[in-house]
């Protein structure tokens, strides 16, 4: 069996999926910019093959690698690189080398916003108004509609890139004028006031739920990077009810299959629940190591067990509230990072500092803790962000 992975050196712990796949069964084969000498020992052991690109974004070169493999080696079962950022990389060579899973006819549903919007509104689940506009007479429309302030970003946009916040009319001006992408299209959505909740998981081949959770964040990427603040968010110990309802009936509606999901909602004042949107992918930072502290489980193994047998019969329980707390160069703080993590003893599951690429959303520094009661959980945030 053979398996594809794109980019792999990027989150650094991906390395941890090839691994996986190598244990699982798998020729593991991958793609990626650093050169073969330039990759860290653990993943340098933990593929078959590696194939050096001098630029992943020429999808020439994405083409004669994989090429390259199939006449080596046979056969591709999957390929894949569990990162937002190439999704449509991978469409596009699994539709050309008719490999199975996400391809080009479908990519859009999961890739742009527009058409979230819709796929969600088809399975009657609520989500933010929105509209593709394509100047600012249009966006001023649009806010005459739902009000001030609505928020404008790329229709295929990942995270919060060049996401804006907009008060009047006189911002709608302005971003047209000075900020808009012209490489992509943009939509207006109206703001919606609540705490973002989530509902993540991975499914077999199949599309049944072999594993799924829930966390909650104090706020979003968004509102991180517009602050530059810093975060944190937790894990649930039992998914709410109707969270997790509707949760099952947007995996259902997206056609997950043999993949992980990330679905971001918002938890209105009211208490009604409002989708924001989907990503087909572990959710990001620290996420995939809150799974497995969460439940002492191995996920990237569950993953490629997947893979390798299209189901996996996992046995788990949400034993811990886990939580990712991140803090700001830029901010004093009343404790040292080592009194900090002197203070939370066996909390503290891990530490490291984060680099500059991810550093702008989600911190400079970030402490990954865990607890059984919630209150344990809010003493680490305190002692680490005080």
């Amino acid at each position: 069996m053979n398996f594809i992975f794109l980019s792999p050196h990027f989150p650094e712990n991906y390395y941890l999926f090839c691994r996986a796949l190598k244990k699982a069964g798998f020729n593991t084969l991958a793609i990626g910019e650093p050169s073969f000498g330039e990759l860290k020992h653990e993943l340098a052991q933990s593929v078959d093959w590696y194939y050096h690109v001098d630029d992943m974004h020429d999808y020439d070169s994405l083409r004669e690698a994989v090429a390259f493999f199939i006449n080596k080696f046979g056969p591709i079962r999957g390929i894949d690189s569990l990162n937002e950022y190439w999704l449509e990389s991978e469409a596009a060579l699994r539709t050309e080398f008719n490999i199975e899973g996400i391809k080009n006819d479908t990519i859009c549903n999961i890739r742009r916003k527009s058409y979230m919007k819709k796929i969600y509104q088809s399975a009657g689940i609520k989500c933010a108004r929105g509209k593709l506009v394509n100047s600012a007479e249009e966006t001023k429309q649009f806010a005459a509609t739902v009000g001030y302030p609505i928020i404008v970003k790329p229709d295929d946009g990942m995270g919060a890139d060049l996401t804006y916040n907009l008060d009047n009319d006189a911002e709608a001006d302005w971003f047209f004028n000075e900020k808009k992408p012209e490489d992509h299209d943009i939509i207006a959505e109206e703001y919606i006031q609540g705490d973002i909740v989530t509902f993540d998981g991975l499914t077999d081949k199949q599309g049944n739920i072999v594993f799924c959770t829930s966390h909650n964040y104090d706020q979003g990427v968004m509102e991180s990077v517009l602050s530059d603040n810093h975060l944190y968010y937790f894990s649930q110990r039992e998914i709410p009810a109707d969270l997790e309802r509707i949760g099952r009936i947007a995996v259902k509606a997206f056609n997950v299959k043999g993949r992980f999901f990330h679905m971001e909602f918002f938890r209105m004042k009211n208490g009604e629940i409002c989708a924001l949107e989907v990503n087909m992918r572990p959710p990001g930072g620290f996420s995939m190591d809150m799974f497995n502290y969460a439940c002492d489980i191995d996920m990237y193994a569950a993953w490629a067990e997947v893979q390798a047998k299209g189901t996996v019969n996992l046995q788990y329980e949400r034993k811990y509230h886990t939580c990712f707390i991140s803090r700001k160069n830029r901010l004093n703080y009343r404790r040292t990072n080592e009194e900090a993590m002197r203070e939370l003893g066996d909390m503290l599951v891990y530490y490291k500092e984060l680099p500059p690429i991810i550093a702008r959303g989600m911190g400079d520094q970030g402490y990954l803790v865990r607890a059984e009661k919630m209150e344990d959980i809010m003493k680490a945030v305190h002692i680490i962000q005080d």
